[in-house]
């Protein structure tokens, strides 16, 4: 199947070089030198990727779970900006790219923790059964103190942090997100 991907790697001549060399008909690799923006989009998306099958789970739609990825992207650019990161790989593969495809594939382990989480099962009962490591429930608490400590507003991924780490039913979460006070699309949170 025909797929994309970044490269990333301080050195750009070693990035491009490999790049070429692991280039195919059915795979086109990105060279990148933007280490910062490739590990951000990399890990958010996974904590995205919980809320999505949260939504999902829920039955709330198609429209709300574009908002959500739409959203979701805004705080993963904020937070791989405010580290040092490009827009550009935050709007790329490594970043937008990955969001969709995490968020909304069906393989996804993170997403399969959020659907879970959405029937109200246990989250050690649910990792119990994945069999698999579903790296975005630790990233949210990563993700959750990084941001606090840069200052940097990402209430998606604080809501989920909240579900996976205070027990707060995800129910309780979305209407929490859903009455937010409403700001302007950009420059707001």
């Amino acid at each position: 199947m025909p797929t994309a991907l970044t490269l990333a790697s301080a050195d750009e001549e070693f990035a491009r070089h490999t790049a070429k060399a692991l280039h195919h008909a059915r795979l086109r690799i990105y060279a990148s030198n933007d280490l910062i923006g490739v590990e951000v989009g990399g890990a958010v998306k996974n904590v995205l990727a919980i809320a999505s099958g949260i939504c999902d789970g829920m039955g709330l739609g198609q429209n709300a779970r574009a908002a959500l990825l739409s959203r979701g992207l805004a705080e993963i650019i904020r937070l791989g900006l405010k580290l040092g990161g490009r827009i550009e790989t935050l709007a790329g593969l490594s970043g937008l790219g990955d969001l969709i495809l995490t968020c909304t594939g069906d393989l996804s382990r993170n997403r399969q923790v959020g659907l879970q989480l959405a029937q109200q099962h246990d989250l050690p009962e649910i990792l119990r059964r994945l069999k698999h490591v579903a790296e975005g429930v630790y990233t949210a608490r990563e993700v959750h103190q990084l941001a606090q400590r840069l200052g940097v507003s990402m209430p998606i991924s604080e809501a989920v942090y909240r579900i996976l780490y205070e027990d707060i039913p995800a129910v309780e979460m979305v209407v929490e997100l859903l009455n937010r006070t409403p700001n302007p699309e950009f420059g707001g949170d």
